[in-house]
């Protein structure tokens, strides 16, 4: 620097040599630092540049960077929009193919429930049929054999009973001893009633023959005529009028016995050969074969055997039995009513059919054509329930007035079950001795074969079967509407009336007349009275449940409320209400209707956890559409979704009166399916509603 280099110059010492020298050498070391320092500067500027450099070019990689990682990102978004516009097309694929698949199945389903039924029908047709075949063979032949011992054997048994030797076995001993058993019962029977066998005219021991389809199975059978009463008889008959024993139908209904009484045989035969294997399937016809020849020829046995017994109890001549015509008696003028009685009559059945009169279930096989109580006369089968079947008949103490009889199952649950429904009628019907309320009225009862027997006034169909005939999935008119409400309604004020629960209202327990015009409320056998209630989950049919069953409250009238209820929307509109699969289904439903459940309801409910959670959370049980698993979906708020009226209306332009009266309906079902039973409301209400009071 000039300054330093100055003030050097003016300190220069005397001796200037060595100050020379290091002056020089100062200015050498000023010069190399300065040196120095400038390198150092250079330096720094180019450590600088270059990391400006460096910055700038990291700059311009992280700017590249970002670039590509847009484009990366832009194309990747591309892609999954492009996955799930594919994924979407897939699901609704598959939910087509599941749709068509339930369909199919629900087709397939239907088709094979169909087949079964109907095949269930045809084997319990086949069934009853095999029983009354079988039942009323072996009355046929123990009256064919009651018969022969009364009056002989006809003349081609007997000479076929000539014809061949006789091999007795074990069944043929059991079948003499009890032929002397019958014969000793009747010699009692002929001491206690007074009467000499020996005499020509026996006195009648009723004025009355019984019918010959009472005969009892296991009652004594009276001995054969004796000789000189045959001898006095045969003398007499040419001066009294032609027995009716001479027409042919006398004599085919012989060969028709015997034949029956084979076939019977061969029918019971091929019953017990049955089997579902195949081998015994290919084996069948020549076990049916075999078995025939065998029955025919024990007929032939047995009825050689009888033929026997008889002659040699009374000696009858080979000659006078060829002569004489086994009919001749019985239809004759001087035949003993008392020994018809023999036969005809007792109250008594055989032992060996008991067995028959009821299924594997404890229903009873019922046959078209049989008395009950001695006075019902079987003509129809209505159909069968739980607890019971009903049949229809005519009473003969009432000029054959029709009837429904309700058969309850034989066993100690449906007996119990059936009493007391029994009781509940009686106590309906003597609360309302003018039939002014709409319930079905019960005859009497009485007990036919352990069975307890019903008797009920005869009704045409049920609301299901109206339904279908005159309103399938678009329902009945609202006058009719209007009417079927007015009298369930009242019905159920006589339930009210008298506490009790009929805890099963749908359009199957709702029967109709003839006409169509009056509706009857039936099947009390899930009825109870209003205190006797228990908490069930399950109580009611599940579409027609109400929420506090669901929920597991106490509940009252309101339950059957909120059934007919429902019951009135499925006749105005032909469809289910709530047609939910499960409990937790029909709540949804529900609240799809009402909104969300208030949380006061929830907590009264002893099942409420299967459905809440402890925040009064809905937890809804659904099923993936994808995995096909069941999950849960918390909902914390429903809101209602669906809309009455536009379901009761729809898309039709309907009269003014006639929109009229379908908004009042809406609102009487509002008022009856509020989901708090508190302010749901009663049956006075409803009664008193526009709906009910303004006639169209």
């Amino acid at each position: 620097m000039p300054w330093k280099q100055a003030q050097s110059a003016a300190h220069v010492p005397q001796n200037g040599g060595q100050d020379r020298e290091k002056s020089a050498s100062s200015h050498e070391r000023s010069r190399s630092r300065a040196e120095e320092r400038e390198r150092l500067d250079r330096s720094r500027e180019r450590s600088r540049e270059r990391r400006e450099k460096e910055r700038q070019m990291r700059e311009k990689e992280r700017e590249q960077r970002e670039r590509e990682w847009k484009e990366r990102e832009e194309r990747r978004k591309r892609e999954w929009e492009k996955r799930m516009e594919e994924r979407k097309e897939r699901e609704r694929l598959r939910e087509e193919r599941l749709k068509e698949r339930a369909d199919s199945r629900d087709k397939d389903r239907d088709r094979r429930r169909d087949d079964s039924y109907k095949d269930r029908e045809r084997d319990r047709d086949r069934s009853r049929q095999d029983v009354d075949y079988g039942r009323t063979r072996e009355i046929d032949r123990e009256r064919e054999r009651q018969k022969e011992l009364i009056f002989g054997k006809a003349q081609e048994s007997s000479s076929e009973s000539e014809g061949g030797d006789i091999d007795f076995d074990e069944d043929e001993e059991e079948e003499e001893q009890k032929i002397e058993r019958m014969r000793k019962q009747r010699e009692e029977l002929y001491k206690k009633l007074g009467v000499d066998r020996d005499s020509t005219q026996v006195t009648p021991a009723s004025s009355e023959v019984p019918s010959l389809t009472n005969t009892p199975r296991d009652s004594p059978a009276p001995q054969s005529r004796p000789e000189s009463q045959m001898k006095n008889e045969g003398a007499t008959s040419p001066k009294e009028p032609k027995s009716r024993s001479g027409s042919p139908a006398s004599r085919a209904s012989s060969c028709d016995s015997s034949s029956r009484r084979r076939r019977s045989r061969s029918g019971s035969s091929r019953r017990r050969s049955r089997s579902p294997s195949s081998s015994r399937h290919s084996s069948r016809s020549s076990e049916d074969k075999e078995n025939k020849k065998d029955m025919e020829n024990e007929d032939t046995q047995d009825e050689s055997t009888m033929n026997e017994q008889e002659n040699s109890e009374h000696g009858v001549p080979e000659k006078d039995r060829k002569n004489k015509d086994m009919f001749s008696d019985m239809f004759g003028d001087n035949f003993a009513v008392d020994k018809l009685g023999d036969i005809h009559t007792g109250s008594t059945e055989n032992p060996n059919l008991m067995d028959n009169w009821d299924d594997a279930e404890g229903y009873y096989r019922v046959r078209i054509g049989e008395v009950l109580d001695s006075r019902y006369t079987v003509y129809g089968y209505t159909g069968q329930g739980v607890f019971s079947n009903v049949v229809r008949g005519r009473d003969a103490a009432r000029a054959g007035q029709d009837v429904a009889i309700k058969i309850i199952r034989n066993n100690e649950i449906m007996h119990k079950t059936g009493k007391r429904e029994l009781n509940i009628l009686k106590t309906l019907n003597d609360a309302d001795p003018d039939d002014k309320y709409h319930c079905l009225r019960l005859y009497r009862h009485f007990f036919h074969k352990n069975h307890l027997c019903m008797v009920f006034e005869p009704l045409s169909m049920s609301l299901r079967e109206v339904l279908k005939k005159y309103g399938k999935d678009v329902g009945l008119h609202v006058k009719a509407v209007r009417s079927y409400t007015h009298q369930l309604f009242c019905a159920l004020k006589l339930l009210r009336k008298c506490n009790i629960l009929h805890a099963d209202i749908k359009p199957d327990n709702i029967l109709v007349n003839e006409k169509k015009l009056v509706l009857k409320l039936c099947d009390f056998g899930s009825a109870s009275k209003v205190t006797e209630n228990e908490i069930t989950p399950y109580l009611v049919a599940r579409f027609y449940r109400a929420p506090e069953i669901i929920l597991g409250m106490t509940y009252d009238f309101g339950i059957d409320l909120w059934s007919a209820a429902c019951t009135i929307y499925e006749l105005y509109t032909g469809k289910i209400m709530f047609p939910g699969k499960t409990n937790n289904q029909m709540l949804k439903l529900f609240m799809d209707l009402k909104g969300k459940m208030p949380n006061k309801v929830i907590r009264k409910g002893a099942f409420k956890d299967q459905h809440f959670d402890g925040a009064c959370n809905f937890l809804y049980r659904d099923m993936d559409k994808v995995t096909e698993r069941e999950k849960i979906v918390v909902m914390a708020t429903i809101n209602p979704t669906r809309n009455l009226l536009h379901e009761m209306l729809g898309e039709s332009n309907l009269p003014e009166d006639h929109t009229r009266k379908v908004t009042q309906l809406k609102d009487l079902l509002e008022r009856c399916l509020m989901l708090d039973p508190v302010k749901r409301a009663t049956i006075d209400n409803c009664l008193m509603h526009q709906f009910i009071r303004e006639k169209m």
